[in-house]
């Protein structure tokens, strides 16, 4: 029988036998990575159990050919299996984000939630780039041009020069896009917009330490990540941020004592609840109406009303990004403000 949603979410860690956990290595390779989409048919490019521990790579998704002709990289410093991919991989769309997978979870059906903990993110390239694109972007009417900058990254200092003398912390690396197949019956969807199903998020929030949760809606979930950020604003207002490759360690566990519509997300001092729409208002009510349902069913003790005010006056409501045609805003729940009715909770049990 499955627990509710939130009991689930933010009971102690589901026991996973950690110690029996296999290490999976899973590099972007020309068969590894489906480009531009999400697809229960796609094939797995791995396959694990509940509880394993994936060192996962991705690539971004400018060309070898842009690169090259930038002038600002030696062709040496493109690696080869980013030349490979884009020689090789014809299957390509309707997005344009490489990613890395699918990772096919044994035992993973819909109505499942796969629980991803990101242990580790770092870039793994010295180059980034931002790109501009018409009838893109917050201001499209404002910028008609194609407009693009590959960006040096310095690994060392975790620093980009974005302009000369402007310095950016490339700190706090993320993937802009996670997420798993949607249902059978949608066939292949693009990478571009997110949804039920994860996708382009483009949060900065969920980095290094975050834990995303995903409801499963294909069997083995078919999990895929990439579009790696170095840098970002929230609301990514130009259509891209400092995209780049990256590195990562994660593990993933199988729940089948959890159910979700929405995919969320927890670091260790927020829960992250997500509102997503095509228009700014209505993602801000979804992220709002997730608040409210996310906080009465943690704590039963807490009425609508109460949990209404408490978004209003602790929970700070983020634009994700707002250029993905499905807008993104984040909610964050601070966790510490909880401190004393969770103690209670406990005591109880």
């Amino acid at each position: 029988m499955r627990l509710g949603v939130l009991a689930g979410l933010l009971a102690a860690s589901f026991a996973v036998g950690t110690a029996q956990a296999a290490e999976h290595t899973l590099l972007p390779t020309p068969a590894t990575v489906n480009m531009g989409n999400f697809n229960a048919a796609n094939k797995p490019a791995l396959t694990i159990a509940s509880g394993d521990f994936v060192n996962l790579e991705s690539i971004t998704q400018i060309t070898p050919e842009e690169l090259d002709e930038s002038g600002v990289l030696a062709p040496a410093a493109v690696p080869q299996n980013v030349r490979d991919i884009f020689r090789e991989v014809k299957d390509r769309g309707p997005g344009p984000h490489v990613l890395t997978g699918p990772i096919y979870v044994t035992g993973a059906e819909p109505g499942d939630v796969l629980e991803v903990r990101l242990l580790s993110i770092e870039v793994s390239a010295d180059y980034g780039y931002n790109t501009q694109r018409p009838y893109s972007g917050l201001l499209p009417e404002d910028f008609t041009q194609v407009w693009q900058r590959v960006i040096p990254i310095n690994r060392k200092t975790k620093t980009a020069e974005v302009a000369p003398g402007v310095i950016v912390p490339v700190d706090r690396p993320f993937f802009g896009t996670i997420g798993v197949a949607p249902p059978e019956r949608l066939g292949r969807i693009s990478s571009g917009p997110p949804g039920i199903h994860g996708g382009n998020f483009d949060n900065k929030d969920m980095g290094a330490g975050s834990t995303v949760y995903l409801p499963v809606h294909a069997k083995g979930g078919l999990l895929s990540a990439g579009d790696g950020h170095g840098a970002q604003g929230h609301g990514e207002i130009d259509v891209s941020a400092i995209e780049t490759n990256l590195r990562s360690r994660m593990q993933i566990i199988l729940r089948k004592d959890m159910e979700l519509v929405w995919p969320r997300a927890e670091t260790p001092t927020h829960w992250i609840v997500m509102g997503l729409a095509t228009d700014l208002d209505d993602a801000l009510k979804l992220a709002a109406r997730e608040t409210i349902k996310f906080i009465t069913e943690r704590f039963p003790t807490i009425s609508r009303e109460e949990a209404y005010m408490i978004a209003s006056v602790a929970v700070d409501y983020h634009v994700t990004q707002a250029v993905d045609r499905t807008i993104g805003i984040h909610g964050m729940i601070p966790k510490s403000i909880f401190a004393q009715l969770e103690a209670k909770q406990a005591k109880k049990k």
